[in-house]
């Protein structure tokens, strides 16, 4: 496969379908797959594993995000029967943002999820399903010897173009890579993400540029998809459109 598009939708906060219908729709012209939060930001969300399982039934490619802090492990098993058999196959691993509220299980991390969901194809109950395809998430920082057993790996969003090819030189993955781009929608969001990701690294002058006209993010992010793309370094990007889902296909289906 060439360079994929991996596009990030807004999960259903309510128990209606047809706005996350909606953005596939739309992104389907330039996204090569789906990939679907978990309890978004720490608010409660439908299910990922439903919402992948509705990204295939539209005949497009599911990944269904899976974060440890909601689970124990027969609450995860659950959701590997399930995907099963909704024919849910890729799942993203990750540990979870801090939830809204309640707490975090603390029982599960990624790495128990990695070595369960692999177990899986020994196990009976599964006889019949293909094997699970996991993938992870990395920091602009060395990958752990555990990481680089997963079948592909989501690097952090980052802004700099320069800073992700200096780790993509650095490291050494067998499966495919995706960098994270993030489209930049307002200076509010470009705070929220300084003070969640302190290394995220947000150029002054892409925040003056948005605050002066809206579609700048935009602009910028299809961009960098472009350069990262012309580099040969990434095996595709994990796009995260926010609400400009529109503004952003339209923009890459011309481009890309």
């Amino acid at each position: 496969m060439g360079f994929e598009v991996v596009c990030e939708v807004e999960p259903p906060t309510r128990p209606d379908l047809q706005k996350v219908r909606h953005q596939i729709g739309v992104l389907s012209p330039v996204a090569d797959s789906f990939l679907i939060p978990d309890n978004h930001i720490g608010r409660a969300t439908v299910s990922s594993v439903a919402v992948a399982h509705e990204v295939q039934a539209m005949g497009a490619r599911g990944i269904a995000c899976l974060n440890s802090r909601d689970r124990n492990l027969l609450g995860f098993r659950r959701d590997l029967l399930t995907a099963a058999a909704y024919g849910v196959e890729r799942f993203l691993f990750v540990y979870g943002d801090k939830p809204r509220v309640g707490g975090r299980t603390s029982e599960l991390t990624v790495r128990a999820m990695m070595e369960e969901a692999r177990g899986a194809s020994e196990d009976e109950v599964f006889a019949g399903c293909g094997p699970f395809q996991v993938g992870v998430t990395s920091g602009l920082r060395p990958v752990p010897e555990w990481k680089r057993a997963a079948d592909f790996t989501f690097v952090q969003v980052s802004y700099s173009l320069e800073n992700l090819l200096r780790w993509r030189e650095g490291v050494e993955l067998d499966g495919p890579v995706y960098a994270g781009v993030m489209v930049l929608a307002s200076a509010g969001m470009a705070r929220n993400l300084a003070a969640a990701i302190p290394d995220i690294d947000i150029p002054g002058e892409l925040v003056e540029a948005v605050e002066r006209d809206r579609a700048a993010g935009v602009a910028a992010a299809c961009e960098q998809v472009l350069a990262l793309r012309d580099s040969g370094a990434f095996d595709g990007v994990h796009l995260v459109p926010v609400s400009r889902y529109r503004e952003v296909a339209a923009r890459l289906e011309r481009e890309l």
